[in-house]
């Protein structure tokens, strides 16, 4: 088939989307405002939006031109916001869209325009993907038909995440060697709540004063954080670590004994949450969202309130100091991500819908 996403191309999500689908023997386009070159997928530029409402309906006349030029046996928007809008107003089909969740959650949605927008976009959808349980309802309402939701998650690549032996020289040069790790991915913007962790980690050193604090990401937080941190007096104890490939993750993760998600609004369960139950990590994390449809409190993590950085110690604390219960909950978490959340299964599940709209649109 031939395939055409209208997406960020810049994401690691597209990326890898596009790459099983490549793998797989299709013919993989992509329409994006964001040039990103992925080998072998045919990557098309459209303009990015700006305030002016005429680069929204410039980009509208582009996406169509180029869609009419590929004539793609599937259409493929991933995102409500701006792509999935794109997608409908091409006026082409077979139209699928994925939406994943912060486009549906966000504050753009206090906007009048962008509701109906969205509203419009997934009514057009023949079908319409989620990989978040709380999702469906809101979608169940805004298109008006069950039959044309189909849960379908990203997946993690349980191939590349996985239990690996620590890095003993990477531990060295983080000065972390013998050291209790606590590792958090989560960008440093208000949403995600890496504040919450920041104010945790001086009571958990009360207990367990050797313990390190990796923090990934980056965000208009991160001078504030690490401010606070100086504030704190906890500077030895806490790495920021900015980004890292995706690709290398695996190897911080395996340095990790516990995963903590601060986040105060998540969709599903969250990408870097899942990579790190998929590579056998203990996991704290808020009560939001789906993530107590994947982390049973006491049974393979904890589930903590939102700000309860009282708690988060806590947790934090009871894992770092028991290594059966650490092992138990890791065991749990690999299984959990290996059965229910495994990227190839979801991407094959995913060609098979494919596969059934092209017949039924080749009609």
């Amino acid at each position: 088939m031939r395939i055409c996403y209208l997406a960020d191309a810049e994401s690691i999500h597209t990326q890898r989307w596009t790459k099983f689908f490549v793998k797989k023997g299709h013919e993989v386009h992509i329409i994006s405002s964001k040039p990103f070159a992925i080998k072998d997928v045919y990557v098309h530029q459209v303009p990015k939006i700006g305030k002016n409402p005429m680069d929204f309906l410039f980009g509208i006349f582009c996406v169509r031109r180029l869609v009419n030029m590929i004539k793609p046996d599937i259409l493929h928007a991933h995102y409500v916001v701006k792509y999935g809008w794109w997608g409908a107003l091409s006026n082409y089909h077979p139209l699928i869209l994925t939406v994943w969740g912060s486009d549906l959650l966000g504050e753009l949605h206090r906007l009048k325009i962008v509701k109906i927008l969205t509203k419009f976009s997934i009514k057009k959808a023949d079908l319409v993907t989620y990989d978040g349980y709380h999702l469906k309802s809101i979608l169940r309402h805004l298109s008006g038909n069950e039959n044309k939701l189909k849960m379908v998650f990203f997946g993690v690549d349980v191939d590349l995440f996985k239990p690996a032996p620590r890095d003993e020289d990477l531990a060295k040069s983080l000065g972390i060697s013998k050291c209790p790790v606590v590792i958090s991915l989560r960008s440093l913007k208000p949403i995600y709540g890496v504040e919450s962790l920041v104010r945790a980690i001086p009571l958990v050193l009360k207990y367990i004063p050797d313990a390190k604090f990796l923090i990934f990401g980056k965000g208009e937080q991160e001078s504030m954080l690490r401010k606070l941190v100086r504030s704190l007096g906890i500077e030895k104890s806490v790495l920021f670590m900015g980004i890292v490939p995706n690709e290398l993750m695996p190897k911080y993760l395996n340095l990790a004994d516990v995963y903590v998600s601060t986040a105060l609004s998540d969709a599903g369960l969250a990408a870097s949450t899942a990579e790190a139950m998929a590579c056998a990590l203990p996991v704290v994390v808020t009560d939001f969202g789906d993530n107590r449809h994947w982390v049973k409190d006491g049974e393979n993590g904890f589930v903590v309130p939102i700000n309860s950085h009282a708690m988060l110690a806590d947790r934090i604390v009871n894992l770092l100091s028991d290594d059966r219960l650490r092992k138990k909950f890791g065991e749990k978490n690999r299984q959990i991500i290996s059965m229910k959340n495994n990227y190839y299964r979801e991407m094959e599940k995913m060609e098979i819908i494919y596969k059934m709209i092209y017949e039924r649109f080749k009609k």
